[in-house]
């Protein structure tokens, strides 16, 4: 693998200094969703004090509907709860549900159907049992058709991208070329775009959404949500395989080393996935909670590192 994606957070960047961790392959995350513009600003700054030579990704929070304003709700399962209108992150999304339809909430962790929608709030009913958190996905499937590629907070993280010569920047839940087209109009050139394939429409439209960009990252997250967990190592292959005939760099994303945020080693199944990932020439891994979140930092990239000399120093053995 030729890059690694780490995110930054109280973790990576905080705790740890990145002089303490950096390598000339790593690409450092700043997760948009995660703080409001003038704290991402500092990030960058102290990111750069600390290293002034890195390459920054700004991860575009993209039309993702999500909780907001909310403190943490206990939902109970074949419980009611209700949530006002304005505390989503897009005011109108009352306006395109209905009762009856189903609600995938924080990847697919609690689902939900509504029940009831007025202008005031939302009524759903919990078929799951837990705490959903602030800023957290509420994803219905197949209603983007009338929501803008581009919200708000996207276009103001695209300012701070050209005022601070970002290195890359995430383009999140891209369903057809023309949102690539759209971002390209305001970004400035010297940005590379990685548009992040984790909607059906993005699988579907792959072929002209390869012509526009030279990366791809596929959130197996956000993916699993739309097209169900069990479809994921099958759509995986195909996209990658498509990217590669299209002459396109392949990072993947989700859970690749999840058992190493509050431990200090991986599962066996996730060494083989990595493993696996790395043999199938992808170009780099993004690590998301196990950098900026997780207790093993360097444990962590340890483990990258272990894979990648094992890979480069394997012999056939008979």
């Amino acid at each position: 693998m030729k890059k690694n994606i780490l995110t930054i957070g109280p973790s990576l960047g905080e705790k740890i200094n990145l002089n303490q961790i950096h390598q000339d392959n790593f690409i450092y995350r700043i997760n948009g969703a995660h703080g409001d513009i003038e704290s991402i600003k500092n990030t960058i700054i102290n990111l750069r004090k600390q290293k002034s030579d890195i390459d920054i990704l700004i991860d575009l929070p993209g039309n993702k509907i999500r909780t907001s304003g909310i403190k943490a709700i206990q939902v109970e399962k074949d419980k009611d709860f209700s949530l006002k209108i304005d505390q989503f992150n897009y005011k109108d999304f009352y306006k395109l549900v209905k009762p009856g339809m189903e609600v995938y909430a924080n990847d697919s962790v609690f689902l939900f159907i509504v029940k009831e929608v007025n202008d005031k709030e939302i009524i759903f009913t919990s078929k799951s049992t837990g705490l959903l958190l602030n800023n957290k996905g509420m994803h219905v499937r197949n209603l983007h058709n009338n929501i803008p590629f581009l919200f708000e907070k996207d276009k103001e993280l695209i300012k701070i991208c050209n005022e601070f010569n970002i290195a890359y920047v995430g383009a999140s839940f891209v369903r057809r070329a023309k949102d690539i087209q759209e971002l390209k109009q305001i970004l400035y050139p010297n940005t590379k775009i990685i548009s992040k394939i984790e909607t059906l429409d993005a699988v579907n439209n792959l072929y002209d959404i390869l012509q526009e960009v030279e990366y791809i990252l596929i959130d197996r997250g956000d993916l699993s949500t739309e097209i169900g967990i069990e479809k994921i190592p099958r759509f995986q292959k195909y996209i990658i395989e498509m990217a590669h005939h299209n002459a396109v760099k392949v990072f993947l994303a989700t859970q690749i080393l999840k058992n190493m945020e509050e431990k200090p080693i991986p599962t066996i199944a996730e060494i083989d996935d990595l493993y696996n990932i790395a043999k199938k020439g992808i170009f780099g891994i993004q690590l998301s909670e196990e950098t900026a979140i997780g207790q093993y930092v360097k444990e962590c990239i340890k483990i990258l590192n272990l894979i990648q000399h094992e890979i480069n120093n394997e012999k056939i053995i008979f």
